[in-house]
């Protein structure tokens, strides 16, 4: 069965704009927030933001990259030896605003791993969360965005999948049918 597409490159351009004129609007000039992306795939919609930011006149972002396969909990459920990617987190997050990225909320155990790793590097102030997608009936955590692109009503198996330009041609997020 063909992919059914959710969100086009036009559609996605626009979100990410919006994303980023919600953020200036509740940080202002962002002296005491950090964004950081979720490995792998918030990072790069982490790079998205960033650029946008900066066109919009933003300058200094705290930034950094934070890997979540050690915290998870099902680290250890795996046959097959999870790999970890790269953490980059420069600064403290001691007393500062956290804004977590990522590209798709789903069941909300990404997002609590998160929460455990970002302690590692200090107690934050606050911890805001921006997708760009989010599957609002497939939660297993009472965990809600703060920032939020679409949301996508996809069934139980269904896989969103969301393609950047970077690894592709275009910019898209599509949905996999689940077939029995």
């Amino acid at each position: 069965m063909k992919p059914k597409v959710l969100l086009s490159d036009k559609k996605i351009n626009i979100i990410l704009n919006r994303l980023c004129y919600q953020l200036i609007e509740r940080h202002g000039n962002f002296s005491n927030v950090i964004l950081i992306g979720l490995q792998p795939r918030g990072t790069l919609l982490l790079d998205r933001l960033i650029k946008l930011l900066i066109k919009s006149g933003i300058a200094g972002l705290k930034t950094g990259k934070l890997d979540t396969t050690f915290f998870r909990d099902d680290f250890r459920r795996s046959e097959i030896p999870l790999s970890a990617n790269t953490t980059v987190m420069d600064q403290s997050v001691e007393g500062k605003d956290v804004v977590l990225i990522d590209d798709v909320l789903f069941t909300g155990r990404s997002i609590r791993s998160a929460l455990t790793a970002i302690d590692t590097y200090g107690r934050p102030k606050s911890i805001e969360l921006l997708v760009l997608v989010d599957r609002r009936f497939s939660r297993h955590l009472p965990i809600q965005p703060d920032y939020l692109g679409a949301q996508i009503d996809a069934l139980q198996g269904d896989k969103v999948k969301v393609v950047w330009s970077e690894n592709e041609t275009e910019n898209i997020v599509y949905l996999e049918k689940h077939v029995k």
